[in-house]
């Protein structure tokens, strides 16, 4: 009797609410009746066309959907597909078709709060009748497990009161509402919301028992008011000790509504709850004005509450976390972390395991963690087996998640066999559990990844150590050993001491020396170890003859090593000798290069060279005459060495104007501070020249600029005086006084170069100006400042195909919806311009991983792009070199003069001066020079010009 008043009560307002709704029908139609005639005629020419485009959009409609539906059948695992499909159909009405959709979509991903109340509302839209209720209960508590969300308990809370009129409907509704308390009654913003439909639903139901006004309560109706008065005061006092956020508005409403007052026990608890809200008001504050994802405001969030220690919110704020970031497996697995090791609920831990692999399914660890959730709480086998079997199909993306994920398995079937039977069932499949891992990692792994994941063959390892430990089975063992050596394991030490471990533990004598044996002969990494452990087992089991035989197997083997060793020795000592050699020759020719260039304004060396070239034999009777005068005066050793600079490349005089000494040196020495004699040049400078005060510690090299870039030393000096003072700026310009686009910051102190180096990349009028230490080269020859890397970076997305027009913050908003993005860079050339590649740097690689699933194959201004974890690809040692990689160091570079390469290749050499090839050897300007030019350069014997013009016109 008393849920039928309260019903009735319940419903009043919608009743009378209906009754306005037809009055308002009735005047519509009366307005519809009266406009009818008017528009009658219009209607009629109208509807053919209207007909035609309806059935136009239901054909395109058509279409889509079974475009949808063609695609889901290809990859169920399309989520926008899925929502696509969804939209159309409840657009068009199809029923049916779209329950099913929502089916099984639902069966696939947990779905959004959004998805779930359209559903939801869709269904209560549609059922009326009352044996269709119990579906509706069915879809909520479906609804309620995918996510903590308190619409959907609100929602399911009202839905249920309509039920009331049903037996025991009025328990079925205050059960609904307790468990609505129970997972989101501590939502600090949306619980609230809650807490206040239930005491408004039990306020109704106080109505209900109210005697009537003027009559005298029966003792049962007394006890029934005073029940229903304890039930609204209970739940104001549970809502007044937790921290919401308008918890002062509900102290002053129950104050409004209590009778009795507020008692002093509750006023404690409210004020606690006031201290705790102002503890938590600053994360909720935060959490208002936080962008999405909010991920870092959350984890600030979760790291507080874990520190206050009260398993209720410290689980409510997961939830909270996890309902804005499903899709992050960092926070699942934190979350189910905790779960396992403090909370250990069943009921609890496993669903929360769930929900995680089906948000994040390409995660491994979540995967892991499950199937040993399940094990951990006794778990049926079939539900186990049905996990990993949905693990296997979750598409990892490595193969090394696929080796781990089979270990796991393995490890949880290995702990189920009794091994004191001989044999068992669970014996049976484990073994058939591990024969089937080996051909799932060697087809379908290994054709996916081009790689097993397993290079060591951990898994048959493990089988062996089973069979010979578990189920001394050693021949079992050794013959999984023999396979594993024949994948390419058997150049590794460290398999064959295993393989003997194994042996030394369970086999016997002879196969643990026949073992070391052939790791003596096969081990290519670390061989003297090898010789050393089968030299100290012959010492504890073998006879003299095994000794004998172990001693010249292992000198046999280190004496090959020895020659082997000898050998990479000598390579690399010729090596570092052609590098030293060939660094030195391109400082020389750098030297003689700059040299050449600093000549007299009035020089034309090159001009006069092809003038020259018809009177030969007047040029060489000239010098011969004026050979005295010219070195009147002068040593043997600086005639000696005027004589050799003096000399062309084609045995023609070079004006002496065309050699330069350095600045501040006397007159008479510059003809013996020539560029090939550059030890002369440095010991005959004034003792009191000031060389350049340079400091490579204190500086940096910059590059990469524009040429045309206004009074570069004043801009650069602005630039980098954020870093430090500035002592000096070096801008490097050509002999036309242009600016070469690179040139060298120097600071006061060492302590500015690390944040000068921080400016790298930094656009300058349009072009990334490129920032690297000053490393002299000469000395360091290898050292290189951009190196990539050459190891797979698991953290971070390679991104190709993007537009030209893309920007940095274009592209991190496209990232950031799926983790926390630290770093951009988009790949340029020098000048400045995009490639259409893009480097994107993510905290941790479950979210590098996530975004690659969401991203690979998207489309940005009608750009297809393409999304892959970065892998650089590894760097061929062999082309570490100069400009021809090895080549350039085992064939000498061709000498073409100051002019460059001739456009005739016919040798202008007079035949008496050419020489045989021989070994090559340095020169002090640079050139290569043969054994023969060595003797001509010895300076026992110099020669005059006139011997040397004899020497050229020698028939």
């Amino acid at each position: 009797m008393d849920n039928d008043n309260s019903v009735t009560l319940i419903q009043a307002s919608s009743n009378a609410k209906g009754t306005q709704l037809e009055d308002m029908e009735e005047d519509a139609g009366i307005k519809e009746e009266m406009d009818s005639d008017e528009e009658e005629g219009m209607k009629v020419e109208s509807s053919e066309d209207d007909e035609d485009d309806l059935s136009e959009d239901d054909k395109e409609n058509e279409a889509e959907i079974q475009r949808l539906e063609e695609q889901l059948s290809i990859n169920a695992f399309d989520y926008n597909c899925h929502l696509d499909l969804i939209k159309l159909l409840r657009q068009e009405g199809e029923l049916s078709r779209l329950r099913s959709a929502r089916q099984k979509m639902s069966e696939l991903f947990p779905l959004t709060e959004e998805i779930w109340l359209e559903w939801l509302k869709d269904e209560i839209r549609l059922t009326e009748e009352e044996s269709n209720r119990e579906k509706i209960y069915e879809l909520f508590e479906k609804a309620v497990k995918d996510y903590i969300c308190p619409d959907i308990w609100l929602e399911y809370a009202q839905y249920s009161i309509g039920g009331m009129g049903s037996p025991a409907g009025l328990e079925k509704v205050r059960s609904i509402f307790e468990r609505a308390l129970t997972a989101v009654g501590l939502h600090m913003t949306k619980g609230s919301t809650v807490w206040d439909a239930y005491r408004e639903f039990e306020n109704v139901m106080l109505s209900t028992v109210q005697p009537p006004a003027g009559s005298v309560p029966t003792p049962e109706e007394q006890g029934k008011h005073n029940t229903q008065l304890e039930r609204i005061h209970t739940l104001f006092r549970r809502q007044l000790a937790i921290p919401f956020m308008d918890l002062e508005a509900t102290y002053g409403e129950y104050e409004e509504w209590s009778d009795r007052g507020v008692p002093e026990t509750l006023t404690c608890q409210y004020k606690k709850a006031l201290q705790q809200l102002a503890k938590s008001r600053p994360f909720e504050e935060t959490l208002l004005v936080a962008e999405p994802p909010k991920i870092a405001e959350y984890q600030a969030y979760i790291e507080y509450e874990l520190k206050e220690g009260d398993p209720a919110r410290i689980q409510i704020i997961f939830e909270r976390a996890l309902a804005e970031n499903c899709l992050v497996p960092d926070m699942w697995a934190k979350y189910n972390n905790y779960l396992d090791r403090q909370l250990k609920i069943k009921d609890l831990v496993l669903p929360a395991h769930e929900r995680a692999v089906r948000n994040c399914p390409w995660t491994m660890g979540l995967w892991k963690c499950y199937l040993l959730a399940l094990e951990r709480h006794g778990a049926e086998h079939d539900i186990v087996k049905d996990v990993f079997e949905k693990a296997l199909e979750a598409g990892f993306i490595q193969a090394t998640d696929y080796v781990e994920i089979w270990q796991v398995y393995l490890d949880y079937l290995r702990r189920r066999v009794d091994f004191c039977k001989e044999s068992s069932k669970e014996l049976e499949e484990l073994r058939a559990a591990f024969s089937r891992a080996l051909d799932y990692l060697k087809l379908d792994v290994e054709e996916r990844f081009s790689e097993s994941g397993d290079p060591s063959c951990t898994i048959m390892q493990i089988w062996a150590k089973i069979e010979a430990h578990h189920c001394k089975n050693i021949q079992k063992a050794r013959e999984l050993w023999d396979s594993i050596m024949t994948k390419g394991n058997a150049k590794f030490a460290n398999m064959w001491l295993e393989y003997y471990n194994l042996e030394r533990a369970y086999g016997d004598a002879h196969h643990c020396r026949k073992a070391l044996h052939r790791a003596v002969q096969c081990s290519s990494d670390y061989p003297e170890h090898v010789c050393e452990v089968l030299l100290t087992f012959e010492r504890v089991e073998g006879s003299l003859e095994d000794w004998d035989a172990a001693v010249q197997k292992t000198d046999t083997r280190l004496g090959r090593l020895k020659e082997q060793q000898a050998k990479v020795a000598e390579k690399e000592a010729n090596q570092a000798v052609q590098k030293e050699g060939k660094v030195e020759q391109q400082r020389k020719a750098k030297a003689d290069k700059k040299s050449q260039k600093k000549g007299p304004p009035g020089g034309k060396a090159g001009g006069d060279k092809r003038k020259a070239a018809p009177a030969d034999h007047q040029a060489w009777d000239e010098d011969a005459e004026r050979a005295p005068k010219r070195h009147k005066g002068a040593g043997d050793e600086g005639a000696e060495e005027d004589m050799e600079m003096e000399m062309g490349l084609f045995g023609r005089r070079t004006p002496a104007a065309r050699t330069k000494g350095p600045p501040g040196a006397k007159k008479p020495q510059q003809q013996a501070s020539t560029p090939g004699s550059a030890s002369a040049s440095s010991t005959k400078a004034k003792p009191d020249e000031k060389p350049e005060l340079r400091n490579d510690n204190n500086s940096v090299f910059i590059s990469n600029l524009a040429y045309t870039l206004a009074e570069p030393e004043q801009k650069l000096k602005a630039l980098f005086e954020c870093c430090g003072p500035v002592d000096q700026v070096r801008p490097v310009f050509s002999k036309a006084g242009v600016f070469k686009g690179y040139g060298y910051i120097q600071f006061e102190s060492k302590a500015s170069v690390p944040a000068a180096l921080k400016l790298d990349r930094q656009e300058v009028e349009g072009r990334p100006m490129f920032v690297s230490p000053c490393v002299d080269k000469n000395t360091n020859p290898d050292f290189k400042v951009f190196k990539y890397n050459s190891a797979i970076e698991k953290h971070k997305v390679f991104i190709s195909g993007l537009p030209f027009s893309c920007t940095k913050p274009q592209l991190e908003e496209l990232c950031k919806s799926h983790g926390t993005v630290k770093d951009v860079r988009l790949v340029t050339y020098r000048s400045g311009k995009p490639k259409g590649l893009a480097y994107v740097e993510f905290a941790d690689e479950a979210q590098a991983s996530h975004a690659v699933l969401k991203l690979d194959g998207t489309v940005v201004d009608d750009n297809q792009i393409s999304v892959s974890i970065s892998n650089p690809p590894r760097k061929n040692l062999k082309d570490q070199g100069g400009f021809g990689g090895s080549m350039s160091t085992s064939m000498p570079r061709q000498v073409y003069g100051s002019r460059g390469r001739g456009r005739t290749q016919v040798s202008l050499l007079p035949r008496s001066l050419q020489r045989p090839s021989g070994a090559v050897a340095k020169a002090e300007n640079g050139t290569a020079l043969t054994d023969q030019d060595q003797e001509f350069k010895k300076p026992a014997k110099p020669l005059s010009n006139s011997d040397f013009a004899k020497m050229l016109f020698k028939k």
